[in-house]
């Protein structure tokens, strides 16, 4: 009898441990579900707040671009943005197209190479992803 008795005993304990420990995986998985998705938020929300900013970014690109005097705020300009992770998308004359970085809005020749000819809106790197193609016009050659 007293081993019957121990036997269901250790049976309940036994139970009861694999119970604390569904618990306690449980939790933990809703624990790190819950910190992804504030960071997805943070994320999010950073994100939203830097593309509101790129109009102003490019405000700031035609006044330095017309005003000598503002040409030194440009290093200051682009230090800030490498810290936020914002980078501009090479789209000088003479880059070659592709179609994952840059708009064409217009393309003038003949030809098979693809070249930007003007950049009309410089483009957007935000963390090394693509937050906004540069508008471009095209030329191409032979």
């Amino acid at each position: 009898m007293k081993k019957e008795k121990k036997d269901v005993s250790e049976e309940k304990i036994a139970e009861l441990t694999a119970d604390l420990q569904r618990t306690r995986a449980d939790f933990e998985n809703y624990r790190k579900q819950i910190e992804m998705q504030k960071e997805n938020e943070r994320k999010t929300e950073r994100l939203a707040t830097v593309y509101k900013m790129l109009p102003l970014l490019d405000d700031l690109d035609r006044a330095i671009m017309n005003y000598a005097e503002l040409k030194p705020l440009e290093k200051s300009l682009t230090k800030t943005m490498n810290d936020l992770g914002l980078a501009r998308i090479e789209s000088e004359p003479g880059v070659e197209f592709n179609p994952d970085l840059h708009e064409a809005v217009t393309a003038e020749g003949e030809g098979e190479k693809e070249l930007i000819a003007e950049t009309l809106r410089p483009g957007y790197y935000y963390n090394g992803e693509v937050l906004r193609p540069a508008m471009v016009k095209v030329r191409r050659e032979a």
